[in-house]
């Protein structure tokens, strides 16, 4: 979907929002590129070696792909509650992975759920909670895994999935990050 320079620009994008959060740039201009300025949905995911330090991003396309790129970049480093908001002595330690979303579909048969292909996201009532499709591979899930943590995170029982009142839904991500220098 994205060539090599775009990847590079949203993740440009990401880490100047933090250097302007950090007070270590100036604010980021408009972006002239077209696709920028396309609706999109996106997580920023910050991380120190491999450890999470932040992720935090916006299920639906309800501004502009480098807006939301910008949003969730700050929200991940100085907002996500499980975290401390990142320091200026963190700051050259962070490592930025970003995943671009599709639109959500809704499934009715568990078993469409492809671990590594799909990100999920099941509610029930007021209780809801996503997983990037990268998390299953980072962690080896299969599918029934992958379904029973996805419910533990929106606060249900691992086996929610089970109950045909629990809302499923997939979507997949392009996933990109910074190369290791």
């Amino acid at each position: 979907m994205f060539d090599e320079s775009q990847q590079e620009l949203l993740l440009t994008i990401a880490r100047q929002a933090i250097e302007t959060q950090l007070q270590l740039r100036p604010a980021i201009q408009a972006f002239s590129e077209a696709f920028l300025r396309q609706p999109g949905a996106a997580f920023v995911t910050l991380k120190i070696g491999e450890e999470l330090r932040g992720c935090i991003g916006s299920i639906e396309a309800t501004e502009s792909l480098g807006e939301a790129i910008m949003h969730c970049a700050n929200s991940a480093a100085f907002r996500d509650p499980r975290f401390p908001p990142l320091t200026k002595e963190e700051y050259p330690l962070i490592h930025l992975e970003i995943s671009v979303l599709s639109p959500f579909r809704r499934i009715q048969n568990p078993g469409e759920v492809i671990p590594g292909i799909h990100g999920l996201m099941i509610s029930k009532s007021y209780y809801r909670g996503l997983l990037l499709p990268q998390v299953a591979t980072e962690n080896d899930w299969d599918r029934e895994t992958f379904l029973s943590y996805t419910c533990r995170k929106a606060g249900l029982p691992p086996d929610a999935w089970k109950d045909r009142s629990t809302i499923i839904e997939i979507f997949t991500a392009e996933v990109f990050s910074e190369k290791d220098e």
